[in-house]
């Protein structure tokens, strides 16, 4: 178990965990008493032989907890490493690792104070509402291979990167400020699939107004979606094309890529938590790891636009 001073140094250097020390505080207090009332819950729910609370105490407190699955994801530490760090045995690391991801996972990502988008449905009413552009892409992240003789093997395979990958779709705004991450699905599944698998067709044909900026991986929702899905001009002459189109053609994809670039800038931000890199955990559990990063990164890219607007 880390000392006071040691916990402190962790907190105070932004470069450890990622998030400053009034976010990591923000998150102390608001997922304590949520970690502790799932802990009591699960003791009572067991048959026991003795009370809760009998026998010995945590050696690794919820701040503890709470840290080192920050580390991990933002170095993607191992939990022998972390278990060595913190003075507990390696399965504690990981106990407190399962623990406080689904956590991270569900707070959605923070847009402002007190303010959080979950679910698409939010974020396209959100959109919505404040009459802003949304940016969608996707990114891979590279997994470990299935074993041998497992059936849905070759689904992970992406053609893109030729490498066994996951998949999620990101959507930013106008500013790159990560707004949601989806589930992950098998490196094979196309942009376009996962999108329309997620619903965003119809949340845009039946929800308010919003225009979602896509790259040519989303040709094709367009008119699905009565235009409100924008993507990069159609090439009409495939050979021998006018000079005039040439340079027209070149304008027009240049200032949908200017537009467009914010997600790429969200989508490095993300892939600065060395989890999402390469992911060599279990398959299954990489859409919580996706989901609390994104969580995350959002609240602290929340927390430094209120402080920018304060000086």
């Amino acid at each position: 178990m880390v000392g006071n001073a040691c916990r402190a140094a962790i907190i105070s250097d932004r470069r450890i965990t990622g998030l400053s020390a009034d976010v990591v505080a923000e998150l102390v207090s608001e997922l304590g008493p949520l970690w502790h009332e799932r802990h009591q819950a699960k003791l009572a729910a067991r048959p026991r032989k003795r009370a809760v609370g009998a026998g010995a105490k945590h050696r690794l407190v919820f701040v503890d907890r709470l840290l080192a699955t920050l580390v991990h994801l933002r170095h993607s530490a191992t939990h022998d490493v972390l278990a060595c760090w913190f003075g507990v045995d390696r399965s504690t690391i990981t106990r407190a690792i399962g623990e406080v991801r689904p956590l991270l996972a569900e707070r959605g990502c923070t847009v402002s104070p007190g303010v959080r988008l979950r679910t698409l449905a939010e974020v396209v009413d959100h959109l919505g509402a404040d009459g802003k552009t949304g940016i969608v892409d996707g990114t891979e992240i590279r997994v470990r291979r299935p074993a041998a003789g497992r059936k849905d093997r070759d689904t992970f395979i992406s053609g893109k990167s030729k490498q066994n990958a996951v998949k999620t779709m990101v959507i930013t705004d106008g500013d790159g400020r990560v707004l949601f991450c989806s589930p992950t699905r098998p490196g094979s599944c196309a942009d376009i699939t996962h999108a329309r698998q997620l619903g965003l067709v119809k949340l845009l044909t039946e929800g308010p107004p919003v225009e979602i900026l896509a790259d040519a991986g989303y040709q094709g929702l367009g008119a699905q979606t009565g235009g409100r899905v924008v993507t990069p001009p159609h090439r009409k002459f495939k050979k021998n094309a006018p000079e005039w189109y040439e340079e027209m053609h070149e304008r027009q994809r240049t200032a949908h890529s200017s537009r467009r670039i914010r997600v790429e800038h969200g989508i490095a931000h993300l892939k600065n938590w060395r989890a999402l890199t390469r992911h060599l955990g279990r398959r299954e559990h990489m859409s919580h790891t996706v989901q609390a990063v994104a969580g995350l990164l959002s609240h602290q890219q929340t927390a430094d636009l209120a402080s920018a607007r304060q000086t």
